[in-house]
C-alpha cells in the first residue's frame, strides 16, 4: 500500500515552497478579492456554510436553539439561501434531527475521535456508524497526523476507508489540521492521502488546538484537487474552517477557490465554510 501511495504522490506536481505559495496567494487576493466582494457572492457563501457548534458546554437545549435559528431563517429572506448544514458533536445528532424542519439543510457530525484523532480505529468506526444511525448525512473526521508524521500512509488510508464505509454512502469530510502541518509539501501529501482513501471533501482545520485555515493552505489544497480531477475525472470538495468569522475572510477564500478551481466548484456540493458566527456577519453586510 505504501508503494502505491508513493506512486500516487509522484503523479502530482508540487506547487512550490511556503514562501512561493505565500507570494502567489498575496497576488491573487490583491488583484481579485475586492471585485468579488458583492451582495450576490455573499448570498451564495451563506448557502455554503456549515453552521457549527462544537463546545464543551453544548447541551441539548443550546443545540435545539441553534437549529431553531436555522428553522426561523427558512423563508424569512427568500433572496438568501439557508445554510448548507448544521454540524455538532455526534451526541447531538439526534437532537438536530428532531428539531430540524428547514428544507435542504444537511445534518453533519464530527467523528473519529475529533479533534485529535488519537483513539482506537474501532472506536472511530463505531462512533461514525452511530452518528449515521442517529441521523447524520455528513461526517467530519481528522486525518491521523501521527501516521502522516511517521510516513505510515497505509494505516492512514485504510483507516479513512473503513470510516468511509461506516458512513453507508454519507458524505465524508477529512480534516487535515493544516495549522499543525509545517510545510506545503506535507499539506500536498495529506490531501492526496485523503483523496486516495475516498474523501468527498478535504477540510482545512478543526478550529481547536492549532491555528485554523490559512490562504496558503487553501491554495495548496485547491491545486491538488485540480490535479486530481485532471488525472481521474473525480471532483473532491473543499471545506474551509477554523477562525472564519468575517465576511471579508469568506470572500478571500472564495476568491482563491474560484481562481484555481473555477465556477465548477462553486456550489455547496463542492464548497463549504465551517463557522459559528459568519452567518450573522454576512447578513449584516447584505443588509435589508
Amino acid at each position: 500500500m505504501n508503494k502505491k501511495i508513493q506512486e500516487a504522490f509522484a503523479k502530482f506536481e508540487s506547487i512550490g515552497t511556503n514562501a512561493e505559495v505565500s507570494e502567489k496567494v498575496t497576488k491573487i487576493l490583491k488583484e481579485e478579492s475586492e471585485k468579488n466582494f458583492s451582495t450576490e457572492i455573499l448570498k451564495f457563501i451563506h448557502g455554503c456554510i456549515d453552521l457549527t457548534s462544537l463546545s464543551t458546554l453544548d447541551t441539548k437545549e443550546s443545540i435545539w436553539k441553534l437549529v431553531d435559528s436555522v428553522n426561523d431563517f427558512e423563508g424569512s429572506r427568500p433572496d438568501i439561501p439557508n445554510v448548507a448544514a448544521i454540524c455538532t458533536y455526534p451526541l447531538f445528532t439526534e437532537t438536530v434531527k428532531q428539531a430540524l424542519t428547514a428544507q435542504n439543510v444537511k445534518i453533519a457530525a464530527v467523528s473519529g475521535g475529533f479533534p485529535a484523532s488519537q483513539t482506537f480505529q474501532e472506536v472511530k468506526i463505531a462512533e461514525t456508524a452511530m452518528a449515521i444511525m442517529y441521523g447524520a448525512d455528513e461526517i467530519d473526521i481528522v486525518l491521523n497526523l501521527g501516521y502522516l508524521a511517521e510516513e505510515n500512509y497505509q494505516d492512514a488510508v485504510e483507516e479513512i476507508q473503513e470510516i468511509k464505509e461506516a458512513t453507508r454512502g454519507g458524505t465524508l469530510k477529512v480534516i487535515l489540521e493544516t495549522g499543525a502541518i509545517s510545510t506545503i509539501n506535507s499539506i500536498e501529501k495529506a490531501t492526496i492521502i485523503a483523496m486516495y482513501a475516498g474523501a468527498d471533501f478535504i477540510k482545512t482545520s478543526t478550529g481547536k488546538e492549532f491555528p485554523g485555515a490559512s490562504p496558503e493552505a487553501v491554495y495548496t489544497i485547491c491545486h491538488i484537487l485540480k490535479q486530481y480531477h485532471a488525472l481521474t475525472g473525480n471532483k473532491t470538495g473543499i471545506k474551509i474552517s477554523g477562525g472564519l468569522r468575517k465576511a471579508e475572510d469568506a470572500i478571500a477564500y472564495y476568491t482563491i477557490v474560484k481562481h484555481i478551481l473555477g465556477k465548477e466548484w462553486l456550489s455547496k456540493s463542492y464548497f463549504r465554510i465551517g463557522a459559528s458566527s459568519l452567518s450573522g456577519d454576512i447578513i449584516r453586510h447584505i443588509g435589508e
